[in-house]
């Protein structure tokens, strides 16, 4: 247990034992106007690029430019199976085993794949239920559904939502909505992390609920891979989906995660959409025989990759496996909860800190409501020097990454705040 304390020297010293503090010099860090380093505070939204990037994918354009097509076969990284690259190291992250997960296309197409799958609906079980609150892609990927199924996208969605004059969403009123209507729900589809309030939900909790009264359920983690321990495998979803450009820092509109707990790997009776790339591996190129499944998430599969972007991927999840995910962890909540500390400490009635205060509810983002949803006062923190983003109607998210914040960042963002505060 850390005893938190002010002053810059507290920061300093925590830096200076931080056994990760390295790995700050090994990401590009936007600059100011003035020309020092901005305090990047917006990895909830797109990571950094790790500078190794970019040599990653130099290497796939050497090759490229040298074996053309031989390339698939012959080249450094062969790309015909260069997805596997990813699948030991993005399993580490998101808690599963290899055979779970791929990556592959991107976010909320992901998420109408798994739902081709997983939404089966019937004349008496057709309902979705998502928070209320949930990313609006979700939502309107759900509600699409709903309609492509031919019910009404209003009365077949059910929407938990958080009671009135609180933010965070509640179990027992969760639990309440699935008593009542578990047997009309074919979906629980819930975002791991809520992107709004940063409250980190008990998946295993969830699911059981959910699994209790006949319902698949799904976790869309784009704000918890890389942030939170998800252990998917051991939460027992049926399936989940993540991006890959958040906290992963894969660049902007990359590829994304997909989980297919293993209790479905062989189970080719599941409807889905195929594509020659969830064929057998072995007989992928004879192209005149009959459709043969691999088993596993690779199975979801549809087009040959873009390599492009899954080196960028690559040279993330390669920085990740040295840095290991428990160590990363064990930092964020020492980096978090100094900065829940040092926002406490201003004792300002204009802010709010509405992310849960248990670390184990939570990841590395704090949102901060803002009194009278004053936008100003996050526009003068951009002019500051502090890259954060502003959700409506009325949140600063601020996300004290592990792999490339310190402690001094956030005893500096905090500085700049008091500052800006004290002038209103």
């Amino acid at each position: 247990m850390i005893t938190y304390k002010t002053g810059l020297d507290f920061a300093v010293l925590q830096d200076r034992e931080d056994p990760l503090s390295h790995y700050r010099s090994k990401f590009h860090i936007p600059k100011h106007s003035d020309g020092t380093d901005t305090i990047y505070f917006c990895g909830n939204s797109l990571g950094l690029q790790p500078k190794s990037t970019q040599s990653y994918i130099d290497q796939e354009l050497k090759d490229w430019a040298e074996l053309g097509v031989e390339g698939h076969v012959h080249g450094t990284n062969p790309w015909l199976s260069y997805h596997e690259l990813l699948t030991d190291n993005m399993a580490q992250i998101v808690g599963a085993k290899p055979i779970e997960v791929v990556v592959m296309n991107t976010l909320t197409t992901n998420l109408h794949l798994m739902m081709v799958s997983f939404y089966k609906p019937t004349k008496t079980r057709y309902k979705i239920l998502i928070e209320a609150d949930a990313f609006p892609s979700d939502k309107y990927a759900v509600e699409s559904q709903l309609r492509h199924h031919g019910y009404d996208d209003k009365e077949g969605l059910l929407l938990w939502h958080s009671r009135v004059g609180e933010e965070l969403a509640r179990y027992e009123d969760l639990e309440n909505i699935i008593k009542n209507h578990g047997h009309e729900i074919a979906l629980v589809m819930i975002g791991g992390v809520n992107y709004y309030t940063g409250q980190f939900f008990d998946l295993n909790r969830i699911t059981t609920l959910g699994h209790d009264h006949g319902c698949i359920v799904g976790f869309d983690c784009a704000h918890g891979a890389g942030n939170v321990k998800l252990n998917l495998h051991q939460s027992g979803a049926d399936f989940a989906i993540w991006c890959t450009y958040k906290y992963l820092n894969s660049g902007p509109g990359s590829l994304s995660g997909v989980f297919v707990h293993e209790r479905h790997a062989y189970d080719n009776k599941l409807n889905r959409f195929t594509g020659w790339w969830s064929h057998n591996k072995e007989t992928r190129f004879k192209m005149r025989d009959d459709f043969d499944l691999l088993p596993g998430a690779e199975g979801w599969q549809l087009s040959n990759p873009p390599i492009l972007s899954m080196a960028a991927i690559k040279a993330s999840l390669d920085m990740f496996g040295e840095a290991g995910m428990d160590n990363l962890i064990t930092k964020s909540r020492k980096l978090t909860g100094y900065f829940e500390f040092l926002l406490n400490e201003l004792k300002n009635d204009n802010i709010k800190i509405i992310t849960p205060s248990q670390p184990g509810e939570r990841g590395c983002q704090l949102s901060i409501q803002v009194k009278n949803a004053n936008k100003n006062l996050h526009q003068k923190l951009t002019e500051a020097g502090i890259i954060s983003d502003w959700r409506e109607p009325d949140v600063i998210r601020c996300a004290p990454v592990p792999l490339y914040n310190s402690f001094k960042d956030v005893y500096t963002m905090v500085e700049r705040l008091k500052i800006i505060l004290n002038a209103q």
